[in-house]
Formats: structure tokens, sequence, C-alpha cells
């Protein structure tokens, strides 16, 4: 659990000051330049779909002949966090927590129709009162609507919701254009021509990609059947989805609606072509990475410049009948990490912490040496980077709301450590849950075959992970579920 003294070392970590100011910038050598700092967020891409990932599960790889050279090379120059996961496994909460540093329930952007709102602090914005360059370029999918330029960014190019793969109208600084393309290649040109350019201050850059996520997923032409014969496995837990497993009812009850494996698969209809379809799309963004990265080579700011790449959250390929995210179980809330800046981090390095999606913020504005945002959940994964931060955390909250517009998944709350996962699906009105709990020893089971939360002989488990959830959710703040009827709309969509 998370002793008092480990709190107030965490506070100390991440700032959490009860001003919006600090008197100066804290930065992590005061020496140093500071550095340029890009990130790049793809979209549903889960922790595995790395091809090193895949070369070290080894005879339990799912698709190991999936290649992904560029983010391979930045692993190997760089740090990999083998534990990386999201507290809100959907894309609009998970995106705002990301900016901001903060839980879904204290930063309020509860579904994929909410804006990012215009008062709360984030990353971007306190790099650039630090005097940093911002610009935001790609998918930013914090609601439907509103394309317009967000707080904190000098420079803008984005869309209204979702963007589709293929030719798109693009809010540039305040001027709309349609620009045909596959998306991936269109956000990765004007990427690199902004990067090219003339920067007097250190700059951050937030390239957004739309791949992988679905709707339908759509590969670039040129590697459209570039798996074709590729074998897909299906996961050992892919059939798990059955009462009888010890699973809640709703999983089942989901099986044939547009969330589930029997489901229509965004239209792919088979698992096989899903897989492949999925994965595919990965490499035109492993493409994009390399030529930024060659960007920056050539103009002489590679080794200034710190590269993060991850993802807003993971993605379920039929894990316990599931696809889509939402959802506790590990493909879903799992995510790739990989931060390259040889000036602070060794190439090679293995990070096995669970570090939390809320971490960037305070981890981004410490390295640009600006002063830290207030209240914050997160805390800064730089210590990480070299060895350090023996008292890290060791359990985290998992926080899911209810969507009318999706409602093929019930309210989730959880509780993961580093070896047990506490699953709860509770009502929005307090009163009992309806659907059974779930309890997995992830060290013994990592595939969450196995519900112990009926087990007498983890009853004393049950009872420390509930007070244990207890004690992280007062410590992420008021919990402002909404209210539901606790039944899950199942209609078949096919």
């Amino acid at each position: 659990m998370i002793a008092r003294r480990s709190l107030v070392l965490l506070w100390l970590l991440v700032g959490v000051v009860t001003v919006a100011d600090v008197p100066r910038a804290q930065p992590v050598d005061p020496a140093a330049r500071r550095p340029n700092i890009l990130v790049i967020l793809t979209d549903d891409q889960r922790w595995d779909a790395l091809g090193v990932v895949q070369r070290e599960q080894g005879e339990g790889a799912l698709f190991p002949w999936l290649r992904t050279p560029n983010l391979d090379r930045l692993a190997a120059e760089g740090a990999r966090f083998s534990n990386a996961f999201v507290t809100t496994s959907l894309c609009s909460p998970s995106r705002a927590s990301f900016l901001s540093g903060r839980y879904a329930r204290r930063h309020q952007v509860l579904n994929n129709f909410t804006e990012y709102p215009d008062d709360l602090p984030s990353y971007p914005r306190r790099l650039q009162q630090a005097g940093y360059e911002t610009a935001y370029i790609g998918k930013w999918h914090m609601g439907e609507d509103n394309d317009a330029q967000r707080p904190g960014f000098d420079h803008w190019m984005s869309h209204r919701g979702q963007g589709n793969y293929f030719d798109n109208e693009f809010n540039i600084d305040g001027t709309r254009r349609r620009l045909d393309g596959y998306y991936t290649t269109v956000v990765t040109d004007h990427a690199v021509q902004w990067i090219g350019r003339a920067h007097a201050k250190p700059w951050m850059l937030v390239l957004g990609q739309k791949a992988p996520h679905g709707g339908p997923i759509q590969p670039e032409p040129r590697f459209a059947r570039a798996f074709d014969g590729a074998p897909v496995r299906t996961p050992v837990n892919y059939d798990r989805y059955r009462a009888a497993d010890g699973k809640p009812a709703w999983l089942e009850q989901s099986l044939d609606t547009w969330h589930g494996a029997k489901g229509p698969l965004y239209d792919l209809k088979q698992h096989d072509t899903f897989v492949r379809t999925y994965l595919a799309t990965l490499l035109s963004v492993d493409e994009s990475v390399g030529r930024v990265y060659e960007a920056l080579r050539a103009s002489g700011q590679l080794d200034d410049t710190v590269i993060v790449f991850t993802s807003d959250n993971g993605f379920v390929l039929g894990e316990h009948g599931r696809v889509d995210k939402r959802t506790m179980y590990e493909a879903s809330i799992r995510v790739p990490l990989l931060v390259r800046y040889p000036r602070l981090v060794k190439a090679g390095t293995a990070v096995p912490q669970m570090v939390l999606s809320h971490d960037l913020a305070p981890s981004l504005v410490a390295i640009g040496g600006a002063p830290p945002l207030a209240d914050v959940s997160g805390r800064s994964f730089v210590p990480l980077l070299s060895g350090g931060a023996a008292d890290w955390r060791t359990a985290f909250l998992y926080e899911y709301n209810y969507e009318k517009q999706f409602p093929y998944t019930p309210n989730v709350r959880g509780v993961r450590t580093d070896r047990w996962k506490l699953i709860r699906y509770p009502h929005g009105d307090g009163s009992p849950d309806r659907f059974t709990a779930e309890l997995y020893d992830l060290q013994q089971d990592p595939h969450e075959l196995r519900n112990l939360i009926a087990d007498p002989a983890h009853a004393a488990r049950r009872r420390a992970l509930e007070a244990l959830f207890e004690q992280v959710s007062r410590e992420a703040g008021p919990d402002r579920m909404p209210v539901y009827d606790g039944i899950v709309n199942v209609r078949p969509v096919h």
C-alpha cells in the first residue's frame, strides 16, 4: 500500500501545490540546453503491437511476423517501459489524462463527446508559458464538432472528431483546408516540414496519428495485403467469457455486439482478417516514425530532442470474447511507451515499474525545466530513466464510465498492483454491483483465466485489495460516476 511517507514524497516529486504557478522553473539539469520535445501518439495501439515485444515473447507471440524497425530503434536507443498503463481505456478521457496529469474523475473528460476544458492546465500550455514553441499536428479527438485551436499551442493542424483514414478537412491555424491522401502520410508530411523550420526557441510537438483506430480500420493501400497468409493465433483466453469461467454475465451478453468477438469485428467479419488489418496500419506508423527520426537527424536536432512514443489506450483482439477497449483486462489498459533522449537516457534502458498515462505531463514539464503543474495525479518518471525512484507507486486506480452511446460495457472500477488485480462493476447510484467482481493473480495467471473472487483461499487477499481500492479511490479524488440502471444494452448490431 502507499504509505503516508510515500504519498508526501509523491507530492514533492510532482509538485502538487495550492497555487497555479510557482516562482521558478526546476530543470532536470540546469547546465543543459532545454531539449525539444516530440510526442507521437497513436490511437488504440496495444502494448505488444511492437516487433521488439513480439520477438521477446518467443513461442507465446500472437503475431511474431510483425516488424516495426523504426519503433524498435527508438527502444534500442532509449528506454522501453514494459508496464505502461492508461487509467481510463477510452480515447478522450485518456488523452485528457496525458495532457493534464490527472485521473478522469478530476479532469471530467468522461467520454468521447467532451471537450478538453479551456481552463484545465496541460503540459503544452505550461511548456509554452516557460518559453517553448508548441505545435499540435493530427488527431486531437476530444469532442466531435470542434476543430478550433486549443490553448497551449502556437501552431495547430487538426480536424473534427475521429477523422478519416483518407481525405480530411483540417483546420490549420484558423484556415480550413482539405488535404487528400492517407492520414498517416499527410500528418507526417506536415510534421517533417514543421520540424525543418527555423526555431528560435526550444519546441514541443505532439503528432497525433489516427491508426490503428477502427470504424472501419483501413491500412494504406500499399500495405493492405502485407500480412496476407500470416498465421493469426487466437489468444489463449479467446473463449474465456462465460459465467462458467467465473466471468461477469455482461461479457457473454455482449458477444454479438460491436464490442464482441462474435460481432461484426469493425465490419471485417473474420478474426484473422481483423488482426491483420489492424496491424497493417502500423506499418505506415512505423514508417512515419522513421521519417520524423530522419528529419531530426538531417536538421541536426536528433540528440537534442526527447522523443516519446505511446498510445491513448490498448486494444483487445479477441481476449475474453471482446474487441475494442474500455474493460480493465490487460490488453485494454497496457500501452507501448518509448523514450529516446541520449543526454538523459542510456540506450537499451528497461523500465519495469508501473507508469501511467497521467505521469506523462509532470515528466515532460520536468524535462523542459518548467514550473510543475498543480493538482496532478501522476508523477515524473524521469528518475526511472536512470534507475532511480525506488519508492515508486505500488498500485493504481482504473476507472471507466458507462456510455449510453456505446452501451456494451458497464461502469468499471478497479485496482492493480504489480501482481494482483481487482475489478468491480458498480452502479452509478451506489447500489450493490450487478455483475460478478473479478480477482486475478497476474504473476501466476497473466492471461486472467481464473477468477479467484469466490475462492476461500484468497478471501484475505480480496479484503486487502478492497481496502487498497478504497484507499487509491480516495487519493484520486471524488468519484462523479454517472448514474445508470445497471442493464447493459446488448442488442446485436449485425
